[in-house]
C-alpha cells in the first residue's frame, strides 16, 4: 500500500508550519532545528498524547541540554518513555551494542531498547509502553550505512504495525544536502547498514528520509508528522549554524569525520584500519606493510578538493590493535568540491595496487555496504575509480529523481 502523492504530503507536511519565532529565524538567518521550532510552539503538535521518543545523545538543545531532560521537567508534555538505538540513549556503547533496558536515573523514565529490533518484536515494545506518539531526534551522519535512519525506518514500520503516530524533529545533515551521490542499495543485500535501496551518500535530513521511506518502501504507511526546520540552507556544513557536536557515535568525533565516512566507511569491508581507535576515524586508514607509494598514488589522481598524506598510526582498538600500520591521512581542503563516495572508491584502487597485502573481509561485507557485487568485482577487474563510478550513474539518476519529491527545503 501507498500513499498518494497529495495525501502523503498532507500527512507529512501538518508540523511544518509552526509559526512566529520560525518566521523570525527565516528573516535573521539563524537556524532553528525542529525541536526548537516545536518548544517555540508549546508543543502543540504533543497535546494530549502520552509520548515517547527515540533518541541518543545528540538529542540536545542549543545550550547542550538534552531534549527528554527539557520535556519531562514541561508540565505540557507527558513524556513516557524513551527508546535508545545502537550505542543506547545515553551513548556508553560501542560500535554494535546497547544499553538494555533500564530507568533512566535522572529522569526515572523507563528506557526500552530498540537496537537490532524491527517489525511486529518492536511493535509490541512501543504497545507495552503505553505511548500514543513516537517522537523521533537524532542527529544523522548522512551516509546510507549509518544506522540511526534505519531505526528510524524501523520504528516507523512498527509504529504503523501498533498503531502510533510518529513525529519526526529534522536536524541538520551535517555533509549539506546538495546531491545524492554513490551506488543505490539492491534489495538482495537489504541489512541494518541499508534497508531499502538509497544512495550512499544520500544528501537528505531525518525529515525528508522519513517522508521517502513513508511514500515509497513502508508497506503501510505510519500517520507521519515532521517538524521542519527553519534557516537550514542545503549547501551549509554543520559548523554554519553554531549547533553544539554531540557524537553521535563514539566514532563519529567531529563534523570533519561526517565528511569523510560516506566513502572511507568502505574500507570497513577490508583488512585495511578504518582508523578505529585513532583520534581521527575514518580519516586515517592503513594497514602493517602499506608505505609512502599508496598516499603517494592517490594524490597522483588529482581529487578535488583533498590531499593525501603518507601517515603511520598504532590504533588503541579494532584491527591491527596496539600495531604501528602505515597508510594515509585524508586532508580536505575544499569541501564544496569534495565528493567521499568518488574520494573512497579511488582510495580502494589505489590501496589495492599500492599494497599486495589487500584484501577484501571473507564474508565480503563491501557488498552489503555498496549494496551490490558491482564495486567489488570492478576494482577486482583492475576498474579505475571513474569506470567503478560511471557504473552506478542510471541508477543514481533514478534515485535521485524519486528522492526530489521528499525534499523539504530548496
Amino acid at each position: 500500500m501507498r500513499l498518494s502523492r497529495r495525501a502523503l504530503l498532507a500527512a507529512t507536511t501538518a508540523a511544518a508550519s509552526l509559526p512566529s519565532a520560525a518566521a523570525a529565524a527565516e528573516r535573521t538567518g539563524r537556524l532553528r532545528t525542529g525541536f526548537e521550532r516545536l518548544a517555540a510552539d508549546g508543543y502543540s503538535v504533543l497535546e494530549g498524547q502520552k509520548v515517547g521518543i527515540v533518541t541518543n545523545p545528540t538529542g540536545v538543545t542549543r545550550t547542550v541540554r538534552h531534549i527528554v531532560d527539557v520535556m519531562h521537567a514541561d508540565e505540557r508534555v507527558n513524556l513516557r518513555a524513551v527508546f535508545g538505538p545502537e550505542h543506547g540513549f545515553r551513548g556508553t556503547a560501542q560500535a554494535g551494542g546497547s544499553e538494555g533496558r533500564y530507568d533512566d536515573p535522572a529522569t526515572g523514565l523507563p528506557v526500552y531498547d530498540t537496537y537490532l529490533k524491527s517489525g511486529q518484536p518492536l511493535a509490541d515494545i512501543f504497545t507495552a509502553s503505553g505511548v500514543d506518539t513516537v517522537v523521533f531526534d537524532i542527529q544523522d551522519a548522512g551516509a546510507r550505512f549509518y544506522t540511526y535512519i534505519w531505526t528510524l525506518f524501523d520504528c516507523m514500520e512498527a509504529a504503523a504495525l501498533a498503531g502510533k503516530r510518529f513525529v519526526v524533529l529534522d536536524r541538520p545533515n551535517p555533509v549539506t544536502g546538495r546531491a545524492a551521490q554513490g551506488p543505490v542499495l539492491h534489495m538482495e543485500f537489504s541489512t541494518f547498514v541499508g534497508r531499502r535501496p538509497i544512495s550512499q551518500a544520500h544528501g537528505m535530513t531525518v525529515a525528508e528520509l522519513a517522508r521517502l521511506f513513508n511514500g515509497e518502501f513502508l508497506p503501510t504507511p505510519v500517520p507521519l508528522e515532521t517538524v521542519r526546520m527553519s534557516g537550514w540552507k542545503r549547501s551549509s556544513f554543520y559548523d554554519a549554524w553554531g549547533l553544539p557536536w554531540v557524537p553521535p557515535s563514539p566514532n563519529m568525533p567531529t563534523p570533519d569525520t561526517a565528511l569523510v565516512y560516506s566513502g572511507t566507511c568502505l574500507f570497513e569491508g577490508t583488512n585495511l584500519s578504518e582508523g578505529r581507535g585513532t583520534t581521527r576515524p575514518f580519516e586515517l586508514l592503513g594497514a602493517e606493510g602499506i608505505d609512502r607509494r599508496w598516499a603517494e598514488a592517490a594524490e597522483a589522481l588529482g581529487l578535488p578538493g583533498v590531499h593525501f598524506r603518507e601517515a603511520y598510526f598504532a590504533p588503541t582498538f579494532s584491527k591491527f590493535q596496539g600495531k604501528t600500520v602505515g597508510g594515509v591521512q585524508i586532508h580536505i581542503h575544499d569541501r564544496a568540491a569534495y565528493d567521499p563516495v568518488r574520494t573512497g572508491i579511488a582510495l580502494l584502487v589505489t590501496a589495492k595496487k599500492a599494497w599486495s597485502g589487500f584484501a577484501w573481509r571473507p564474508d565480503n561485507w563491501i557488498d552489503k555496504l555498496t549494496g551490490n557485487t558491482r564495486v567489488r568485482t570492478l576494482i577486482d577487474a583492475g576498474a579505475s575509480a571513474d569506470e567503478v563510478v560511471a557504473d552506478w550513474q542510471q541508477e543514481l539518476s533514478a534515485f535521485r529523481r524519486t528522492r526530489r519529491e521528499y525534499l523539504l527545503y530548496t
